[in-house]
């Protein structure tokens, strides 16, 4: 059986990477604190948080689309992906630095920022955190949309996104702080921060999502519904 070929499903999978990539980079530049607080409890998150929720947006709109099992395949390649970078950096930090760069950046601020990209807390937890997530948001999302037959699109894509970011979230914080990436008194404040951020950036942009998926259903020519999907994550079968 052929292969069926997309217009925009490329596309998509491209800046899914890309977002997962930059936001995980953001994670170990900076803990962003806009002097918000509930009920005494700050909310300050790292800043791989303002863009990262993205990911789930479009992790919604591929298995909402396309279907779990395209779906799949785009959480391992931003897997690997995100193993490949952090590789990298890991390799150009053991690397020796150049004179003049040492003069007014050096390796102990390659260290600082970058350092917890290639190697320790950072990259442990956020790789665990995303194949945890991601792939329970995809399946939420599908099942759901199998039990709906397809309505009320917003219960789904809000609905997986508690869960799958809610998994996220709390491995995130729990396994970077163990490993000493952030310390434990602020633990609890990230995963508050961090969730409530990450939750209403998918409801503010419900009308932007329902636009894609429409868009998409129409040009692609494609509604998938996993009724007999295998829903193995450890898979790459199409």
């Amino acid at each position: 059986m052929t292969s069926r070929s997309y217009r925009y499903y490329d596309f998509i999978v491209a800046l899914f990477v890309a977002v997962l990539l930059i936001s995980n980079i953001a994670s170990s530049a900076k803990i962003i604190d806009w002097g918000v607080s509930i009920l005494g409890l700050p909310l300050a998150f790292d800043a791989g948080t303002l863009l990262f929720p993205i990911s789930y947006i479009f992790g919604d709109i591929l298995t909402e689309v396309y279907g779990y099992k395209k779906s799949r395949r785009v959480i391992w390649a931003g897997f690997f992906s995100a193993g490949l970078m952090s590789l990298t950096f890991w390799i150009i930090g053991l690397l020796p630095g150049d004179t003049t760069w040492e003069g007014y950046a050096g390796q102990a601020a390659y260290e600082a920022i970058l350092g917890g990209v290639a190697t320790g807390g950072i990259i442990i937890a956020s790789l665990a955190a995303y194949f945890a997530g991601e792939f329970s948001n995809s399946y939420v999302l599908a099942k759901m949309k199998v039990a709906t037959e397809g309505r009320w699109l917003w219960t789904r894509t809000i609905g997986s996104t508690l869960v799958g970011e809610g998994v996220d979230t709390v491995l995130f914080v729990v396994i970077a702080t163990a490993l000493g990436v952030f310390p434990w008194a602020i633990a609890l404040t990230l995963i508050v921060a961090n969730y409530i951020f990450k939750v209403a950036v998918e409801v503010v942009l419900t009308p932007v999502t329902y636009r894609a998926v429409n868009f998409l259903k129409q040009t692609e020519q494609e509604d998938y519904y996993d009724r007999e999907t295998n829903f193995n994550p450890f898979t790459l079968a199409s």
